[in-house]
């Protein structure tokens, strides 16, 4: 069951400068700041910043979070899916993975246990 959005991610080429820069248009530290991803709680939403990536109409990837994202990985792959990153592991109890929709969509699922659901606003 997907229980709702919780990440939009924004590819970029130089981390250190989008870090700052969103760091200050936002008003806050990351809360988690590795150099494979930095992630800023917002509203009680995450926006994430991924390294190496090139901004346009593939850059924002909303994560719809879910309770169990081996399943419900299974179930979109059931449903006709196909893989373009599987279920993996990023640090702190987080899972990613995401598949391409049969209609060529990236649709992106996020098991995230720091999630607060209360903080949302």
């Amino acid at each position: 069951m997907i229980l709702g959005l919780r990440t939009a991610i924004y590819p970029v080429a130089d981390l250190d400068a989008a870090k700052r820069w969103y760091g200050e248009m936002l008003g806050q530290e990351p809360y988690f700041d590795q150099p494979f991803y930095v992630g800023f709680e917002v509203g009680g939403f995450e926006l994430g910043l991924l390294p190496g990536g090139e901004a346009g109409t593939a850059g924002p990837r909303p994560l719809w979070g879910v309770a169990v994202i081996e399943a419900a990985f299974a179930r979109l792959i059931a449903l006709g899916a196909t893989e373009i990153e599987p279920v993996t592991e990023v640090g702190e109890g987080i899972k990613v993975a995401s598949v391409r929709d049969p209609f060529g969509n990236r649709f992106g699922l996020i098991q995230n246990p720091q999630f607060d659901p209360k903080a949302v606003r």
